[in-house]
């Protein structure tokens, strides 16, 4: 692991919707987490994996018996030349969160690999935490890697490729992930890794039932630079209605760049669902994933679904909106954008 070091080279977080050269996925295991739900989940990862390529390149890190998925894959629609399989181990499948995150040094790709202690050590993630360098070492990135000594998940991130990143404090502040550093230390990191010149904090937001201590792609996603889509709740029964109201209320009070107010989405809340201990799922639609000719968003059998693609589409000119079950990735707690991750594409000169 190496520790931070002084800005050399001008850097840039894309934001998610620059163009992409390939999504990754880890895909789940019969024995791991979701072994109650392990065909439902699985025909989950299978839609999802199929609507990915149909729009570009899907990388997988997978259990041994490669053919055998990329056959049912094949099968169930996938393009073949898009597929790109490898053996790596894993304890879970939450790519957002032991996945690369991309940053372009003078136009240059760099991974960076933070550290990716199972969300404040909840969860056993030392496999989780090598997936990058694994892959790596097959020689599947295109760029180089950099590993950093600090816990930080993609989740717990939203840049608009502009320079602005957007978070939360119940997540990037907590003790259980970098104690050693305060507000302002963190927020240094940021600009530094990232090269973005603000970072706006969140004190509110959260879906009941997430593991991750409140991560901003469950509760609010730019679209552009310039639009905010996030987890609203008018249901003043509903034990989320303050806290989702605060969050609003700070949502409406931040500005772009120039000072203007973001123009804001909101996205209805999923009926509640429970698992079968009576625990509520954090079924959400900002936990959407926005691929080069399209925008996959969860849906929960949910009338409310048709709500959210609907008030979703106008965001996205010239991607299709098109929506993925997911409600058996919610009895793991996290849903469709906590599963994948994006690489942004190389240049050519790459």
């Amino acid at each position: 692991m190496t520790a931070p070091s002084p800005i050399v080279t001008a850097s840039v977080l894309p934001a998610e919707w620059a163009p992409q050269r390939a999504v990754q996925l880890t895909w789940p295991r019969p024995e791991g987490d979701f072994a109650r739900h392990f065909e439902a989940v699985e025909d989950t990862f299978l839609s999802i994996a199929v609507a990915i390529t149909y729009f570009e390149d899907l990388i997988i890190a997978a259990g041994p018996d490669l053919e055998a998925l990329r056959q049912r894959l094949v099968e169930g629609g996938a393009k073949a030349e898009r597929l790109h399989l490898y053996a790596v181990p894993a304890n879970d499948v939450w790519a957002r969160d032991h996945g690369p995150i991309t940053v372009f040094r003078n136009g240059r790709p760099v991974h960076l690999d933070f550290v990716f202690n199972g969300w404040g050590g909840k969860f056993d993630a030392t496999l989780d935490d090598r997936v990058t360098r694994e892959l790596a070492a097959q020689q599947v990135w295109q760029a180089p890697v950099e590993s950093l000594d600090f816990v930080l998940e993609g989740g717990g991130i939203e840049s608009d490729g502009e320079g602005t990143l957007l978070t939360t404090e119940r997540c990037l502040l907590a003790r259980t992930r970098n104690p050693q550093f305060d507000r302002a230390q963190i927020e240094a990191r940021l600009q530094q890794w990232f090269g973005v010149e603000r970072v706006l904090w969140l004190k509110h937001g959260d879906l009941i039932g997430d593991d991750t201590d409140g991560h901003i792609d469950t509760v609010a996603r730019f679209c552009d630079a310039r639009t905010i889509a996030y987890q609203a709740c008018d249901d003043e029964q509903d034990a989320h209605y303050e806290d989702l109201k605060a969050m609003e209320a700070e949502l409406r009070a931040l500005r772009t760049r120039d000072g203007a107010p973001y123009k804001l989405v909101p996205l209805p809340l999923p009926l509640p669902v429970f698992d079968e201990d009576g625990r509520r799922l954090p079924a959400g639609y900002p936990n959407f994933l926005i691929l080069n000719g399209a925008v996959l968003v969860p849906t929960y059998g949910d009338p409310n679904d048709a709500v959210a693609l609907e008030r979703l589409r106008p965001c996205f000119p010239g991607r299709k909106v098109i929506g993925i079950d997911c409600r058996a990735l919610i009895q793991q707690y996290g849903s469709l954008h906590c599963v994948t991750m994006q690489i942004p594409s190389v240049p050519a000169s790459e």
